[in-house]
């Protein structure tokens, strides 16, 4: 049986085609297989470097494996009989991560490197690359009210250091595999995706976990107070999880973008400070705000274009912020809950 949709290239992806992914024990990887599983797919392979008992989620009747795929050997045998590949492999985390780890951060290329070959020697027939806005000029952002950010903007180069330089050499391999070898692939520049199932706690949060897990345990412990990193003047858009898969899901089967880095995110853009307002109004509490000028706080200014997906796709990132931190701030509330009462959460 086959999955038919406007959207299918050349090939149609048939439901009992080999789908691999890899980082599938994280936030986005873990919840791109729950997408295929649910659409119906029955041959999803799941890899992480993680034991099994760490990852985020587990999908019941998907193969699950801890593999280290930046070996080279364990990249081939990921990929064993592959149709379609999705690479959600990274060692990353929020600004905090990002600017304190970024050797870290620059040895995520061995990933794609060996995936993507392996990939192609094993005659896959998609591969689908998660970049970041991190890729884009740092030039651009330097300001809180700076312009969106249209894929072009991503030359001339001034990527972030590591990270986003990590992203942008990767998607040039994806781009030669294609033009050079035939293997079709697909490149998506996330923007800051976040929601239920994602990273809350341990310094690998992005703002959004980070913002409600801080006022969660203002609330509990009464000590109404906040620490804010920068000075909360900084702007984002933040990009729902489900918004998120379905965009990926998109993207890779579509032929006008192959081998054509989009953007994937919200162009709803907020400033931190008002970010914490909008939890504070969710939680139900006033906190005091102190500032730390001296921690990660990332470019002055970060937000999506996306004349181009709609353009393309007729499509783009619906989730209105406000509803997508509801549920988060209600997940990250239960998971404290949980683990105030010694149940295991997730990271644990």
């Amino acid at each position: 049986m086959e999955h038919i949709s406007k959207q299918d290239t050349g090939y149609q992806t048939r439901w009992d085609d080999q789908i691999v992914i890899t980082g599938a024990g994280g936030f986005i990887g873990g919840s791109l297989a729950r997408h295929f599983h649910d659409r119906g797919f029955t041959r999803i392979r799941a890899l992480d470097r993680k034991p099994l008992p760490e990852w985020y989620q587990r999908v019941e009747g998907v193969e699950c494996l801890s593999m280290d795929v930046s070996e080279k050997e364990n990249a081939i045998r990921a990929v064993e009989g592959a149709v379609e590949v999705y690479n959600l492999a990274a060692d990353m985390g929020g600004m905090g991560f990002i600017e304190r780890f970024r050797v870290e951060c620059l040895r995520s290329i061995l990933i794609n490197t060996h995936l993507i070959d392996a990939a192609w020697r094993a005659g896959a027939r998609r591969y689908f690359f998660s970049s970041s806005a991190c890729a884009y000029n740092t030039d651009l952002q330097k300001d809180p009210r700076s312009r969106a950010l249209k894929e072009s903007d991503a030359y001339p180069a001034m990527a972030e250091r590591g990270y986003g330089w990590e992203k942008l050499i990767s998607e040039m391999f994806c781009q030669e595999y294609w033009a050079e070898r035939g293997l079709e692939t697909h490149i998506a520049r996330f923007h800051n995706i976040y929601g239920p199932n994602g990273t809350w706690f341990g310094g690998r949060e992005k703002a959004p976990a980070a913002v409600c897990r801080k006022v969660i345990e203002a609330r509990d412990t009464g000590d109404l107070s906040i620490e804010i990193w920068g000075d909360g003047a900084q702007t984002r858009s933040f990009c729902y999880i489900d918004d998120c898969v379905s965009g990926i899901d998109r993207i890779m089967h579509t032929d006008a973008l192959i081998a054509t880095p989009v953007n994937l995110g919200s162009c709803e853009l907020i400033a931190i400070n008002d970010l914490v307002t909008m939890v504070e109004e969710i939680a139900g509490v006033k906190l005091k705000r102190t500032y730390d000028p001296g921690a990660p706080k990332g470019v002055a200014g970060r937000n999506s274009d996306n004349t181009f997906i709609r353009k393309v796709l007729g499509w783009e990132p619906q989730t209105p912020l406000r509803t997508g931190m509801e549920r988060t701030y209600a997940w990250i509330e239960r998971q404290c809950a949980d683990r105030k009462a010694g149940k295991r959460v997730v990271q644990d």
